[in-house]
């Protein structure tokens, strides 16, 4: 209220505002994870179809800045010490993202994000047998 100098009404107000927007956007922003097949800059190179035949996506996860109750601070504090959100995200190599999983505090691992998402989320798009996503070390062993 005071950084933007309104009501809190109006301000939740706007808010849902935008957010129904961004909603309604969201079939013509995002992809389905229907792809399976390897991405054709890659099946197309001889120096990356050896070792990435069968990748078909890459997913990750990165720290968002947010803004947290005090009581939650500590939840929320990244291991650089802001208080952040973990965003766990699987893209193509369009860029489209094709599966977001956000909110979860800023001091957990990605890989028990990711442990979480595929036992909990029934849309999380599994690859299919013997595909996979591309990811970092912070997914060792999956």
């Amino acid at each position: 209220m005071e950084r933007f100098q309104h009501s809190l009404e109006t301000i939740h107000r706007r808010f849902h505002q935008v957010l129904s927007a961004l909603c309604a956007l969201a079939p013509e922003m995002t992809t389905r994870p229907n792809s399976t097949n390897t991405y054709p800059k890659i099946s197309c190179n001889p120096d990356f179809h050896p070792y990435f035949k069968n990748c078909i996506k890459a997913m990750d996860g990165t720290l968002i800045p947010a803004w947290a109750l005090r009581i939650d601070q500590n939840r929320y504090r990244s291991r650089k010490g802001r208080i952040a959100q973990n965003v766990f995200a699987i893209c193509d190599f369009d860029l489209n993202f094709t599966y977001v999983y956000a909110g979860w505090e800023g001091s957990i691992v990605d890989a028990r994000v990711l442990d979480y998402a595929i036992s909990q989320d029934r849309a999380f798009p599994f690859p299919p047998l013997s595909k996979y996503y591309l990811v970092d070390a912070g997914f060792a062993n999956y």
